[in-house]
């Protein structure tokens, strides 16, 4: 006879979602973030969004200065949200917390996929400008990249780099990207 397994029950809380309700969720492969309070889950990446975290990972870690920290999916508290971009960027001497200060974060990178796109273009650049991260990279279809700068309060776009172009760039350290080659 096999046994019934029921799921694993939470109830939303009173009032906003906080980091500490953040650890009631499974380690299932999907995405749990809070953005103004707000609960937001991602369903889990495929294999290619994985591949190319991982190529972008690899190239700023290999141009990284040391003392300097590339992580996957490290998040950042900002205020009333917890966000966990694909790749984050530590400047030296960073605190080393679970859930990173903005502060400490010189560079974040997304990359798009079908069912992040508007949350990628529209939501997360806004929170990560307010919380004062002054570089913002987005990955988008077909390898280009997408670089902004913070200016004021808003991110400007920098430069791209198309599937056949490669972009020297002096932020976060000096490094030189060619998407084409990301997998």
């Amino acid at each position: 006879m096999l046994s019934q397994v029921s799921p694993v029950r939470w109830s939303a809380p009173e009032g906003r979602w906080t980091e500490p309700d953040l650890h009631l969720f499974p380690q299932d492969g999907h995405r749990y973030e809070i953005l103004d309070g707000s609960l937001h889950v991602t369903p889990r990446a495929d294999a290619r969004h994985d591949s190319m975290v991982e190529s972008v990972v690899t190239t700023l870690r290999s141009a990284a200065p040391p003392g300097w920290w590339v992580c996957a999916r490290l998040g950042i508290e900002m205020g009333t949200s917890n966000l966990v971009p694909d790749v984050t960027v530590l400047r030296p001497h960073s605190s080393g917390s679970i859930w990173v200060d903005p502060a400490d974060v010189a560079l974040v990178v997304e990359v798009e996929s079908e069912e992040t796109r508007r949350y990628d273009r529209l939501l997360k650049p806004a929170v990560y400008a307010a919380a004062g991260i002054p570089a913002y990279w987005r990955v988008e279809a077909g390898q280009v990249l997408r670089v902004h700068t913070l200016t004021g309060e808003s991110y400007q776009a920098l430069e791209d780099a198309g599937t056949d172009g490669q972009l020297q760039l002096d932020s976060p350290y000096p490094i030189r990207v060619n998407p084409a080659q990301w997998r």
